[in-house]
């Protein structure tokens, strides 16, 4: 009998005795002034009921105590195979060389440790996923003066390079100088300075639009010139800084952003203060623009979008001192424009992207000498099997040294550029670069590229000696290069990198070799 079905019958029974001890007297001696034998026989029925109902009730209670002993029993048994359990290995074999079992809690149930173990991984799973939560959570809040959401994230970045040969510049050169004949060239040294810091703020609905903006620093502004092992002390430079209002199918965005033409890069650590390639085909610049973007959605997992913008106009003149002077695109009075159209589909999962742009240029550089600069471009993304991509992008321009085309170089002048009888002449160049991507495992890949630039030789070889920004013209740059990337960690790093250099100056090669090792942690 359950404990449900005794209490019941005890109710009964107390009911039916206050009937009998308060009620059914009083009612017969006032309805019955005699006793009578119809009266005498219904009392002793009802005690005889009354009797028989305390005997259920007691074989009730001896079964309940019954029961109760056997589940303190059992609950011992189960006591101690759990503590035999915690006390040896998860799945360790018992004594009789069998999975422990655990005593039944129910008479007809059992339940091995094998269940128990899946409780119990399933239960530490689950307090993982949580912890995790609450970190991130904790991670994400980071105190702003505005009631708007700021994440911090950045890398911690350490470049250990070997150089063979003389570069422009030791720890991410991107072009090689000629060779002064007194010896190889060795030179070893680490840096910090492609370390990046970024910080993004989510904003408040704008018209239906999500408002984002974001900022980014390096250490790649050179050095201070006062301080002891300056090389180690690089100032601090800002790459980006934008504000993005995103609709469904629209966006616009105002700031330092990269040169959108140009989306694309080589993966490598080796070379992120400067984008890998640049002055090597890969046209590059982190220029205050305004744009605005549209997607059209095709079918299914593909879209066509097209972006159209302004830029500052540069031009390439290398910059002075603290005061800022206009450049000869910022001379001509107007912006420079740019146009992109993409076409966007998932291949296999992975992005397929096809994409051609335009780039224009007005340009002054003073007594009366103005150039149109331009470039035609087009870049690729496409995916070639489950674990190859290749990628890439190619350029045809004028007068393009501001985004790093021409090897840097916009014109060239038959002598000083600062006498007005010096004849001028934009340079035209081609270019590109492209990359094969090989993906081991998830935490582990493998890259191999190559870039080229060159400016045309009718251009560069048209004066005597022409003048320009570097010491002498540059007549090609070639690069490649073979890295390996691996992630023990989402948030770790490691990499490995060969590179070559070969620049011509004048119709003469000069190459460099260059390996570098990284290790990163970001956060």
């Amino acid at each position: 009998m359950q404990p449900k079905d005794f209490f019941i019958r005890y109710t009964e029974f107390f009911v039916v005795w206050l009937a009998l001890a308060v009620g059914v007297p009083r009612a017969a001696a006032q309805q019955f002034p005699t006793t009578s034998a119809a009266a005498d026989s219904g009392l002793a029925q009802s005690v005889q009921e009354l009797r028989e109902q305390v005997q259920e009730l007691r074989s009730a209670v001896a079964e309940m105590k019954s029961e109760a002993a056997q589940y303190r029993a059992q609950s011992a048994e189960l006591r101690k195979e759990l503590e035999s359990m915690r006390a040896r290995p998860v799945n360790a074999p018992s004594e009789e060389g069998n999975t422990s079992r655990v005593a039944p809690a129910i008479p007809g149930a059992t339940a091995s440790s094998g269940a128990i173990d899946q409780r119990v991984a399933s239960l530490e799973e689950t307090t993982q996923l949580l912890e995790n939560e609450v970190r991130g959570q904790y991670q994400t809040k980071v105190e702003s003066a505005s009631k708007y959401r700021v994440r911090l994230s950045g890398l911690v970045l350490l470049n250990l390079f070997h150089n063979r040969g003389l570069v422009d510049n030791l720890d991410f050169p991107t072009s090689t100088l000629p060779d002064d004949n007194i010896g190889p060239h060795n030179a070893f040294g680490g840096t910090l300075r492609q370390s990046e810091l970024g910080l993004e703020v989510f904003g408040p609905e704008l018209a239906g639009a999500k408002t984002t903006g974001e900022v980014q620093f390096d250490f790649g502004g050179g050095f201070p010139t006062a301080a002891l092992n300056g090389i180690n002390t690089g100032l601090v430079r800002l790459r980006t800084a934008n504000l993005r209002l995103d609709w469904e199918h629209n966006s616009v965005v105002v700031g330092q952003d990269s040169l959108f033409i140009s989306p694309d890069s080589s993966t490598s650590f080796a070379s992120l203060a400067v984008p890998t390639f640049g002055y090597s085909g890969n046209l590059w610049a982190w220029t205050p623009q305004l744009r605005v973007e549209h997607k059209f959605d095709l079918a299914t997992g593909q879209n066509i979008i097209l972006q159209a913008g302004i830029l500052d106009n540069l031009s390439g003149e290398p910059s002075y001192g603290s005061h800022r002077l206009p450049l000869a695109g910022e001379s001509s009075g107007q912006p420079a424009y740019a146009l992109r159209t993409g076409w966007n589909r998932t291949l296999n999962g992975r992005p397929l992207t096809l994409g051609v742009s335009g780039y224009y240029s007005r340009q002054d550089w003073g007594f009366l000498r103005s150039v149109d600069g331009w470039a035609a471009t087009t870049d690729w993304r496409i995916p070639l099997a489950s674990r190859l991509e290749l990628s890439g992008g190619f350029y045809r321009g004028r007068a393009v040294g501001g985004i790093a085309g021409g090897i840097g170089q916009s014109v060239l002048f038959s002598g000083d550029p600062s006498n007005p009888a010096s004849i001028f002449r934009p340079v035209n160049s081609a270019g590109g670069w492209s990359q094969i991507k090989f993906s081991a495992t998830p935490k582990l890949e493998f890259n191999g590229a190559v870039g080229i630039d060159d400016p045309f030789a009718a251009d560069v070889q048209a004066f005597p000696s022409a003048v320009g920004f570097y010491p002498w013209p540059l007549t090609a740059n070639r690069s490649s290069l073979a890295n390996f990337i691996y992630h023990p960690r989402s948030d770790l790093l490691l990499s490995g990198e060969y590179r070559r250099l070969r620049t011509s100056q004048l119709g003469t090669f000069y190459g460099v070799d260059q390996v570098n090792l990284m290790m990163g942690v970001l956060f």
